[in-house]
C-alpha cells in the first residue's frame, strides 16, 4: 500500500476552495483523493515515473488511489477534473 505521510500546504482563494470541495462532495470524492489523481495525472502527462512509497516497483497502487479515465476533456481555464467514482467509500 501506497504511504501517504507528506503533507503538500498551498493557499487558494477561499471561495475557490468552498466551490472545489462542494464539487469533490458531488462527486462522492474528498479533495485529497482528487488532487492526489490531479498530481499523478500531471507527473504522467511530463513522463516522470516514481515508485510510491511502500510499494515494490512493479506491484499496482490500491484500487481506492486510482481514479477511472475521465470523462470529460480538461478545459481551457484550468486542470481535468476526474470522473465520478462509485466506490461506496467516503473517505481517503
Amino acid at each position: 500500500m501506497e504511504l501517504k505521510t507528506a503533507r503538500l500546504t498551498l493557499l487558494i482563494d477561499p471561495n475557490k476552495k468552498v466551490a472545489f470541495e462542494r464539487l469533490c462532495a458531488q462527486q462522492d470524492l474528498t479533495p485529497s483523493q482528487v488532487v492526489r489523481q490531479l498530481i499523478r495525472d500531471y507527473l504522467a502527462q511530463h513522463g516522470v515515473q516514481y515508485v510510491g512509497s511502500g510499494l515494490i516497483a512493479n506491484e499496482s497502487p490500491p484500487a481506492d488511489d486510482v481514479a477511472p479515465p475521465r470523462t470529460k476533456p480538461p478545459s481551457k481555464h484550468g486542470a481535468p477534473v476526474p470522473g465520478k467514482r462509485h466506490t461506496g467509500l467516503t473517505g481517503g
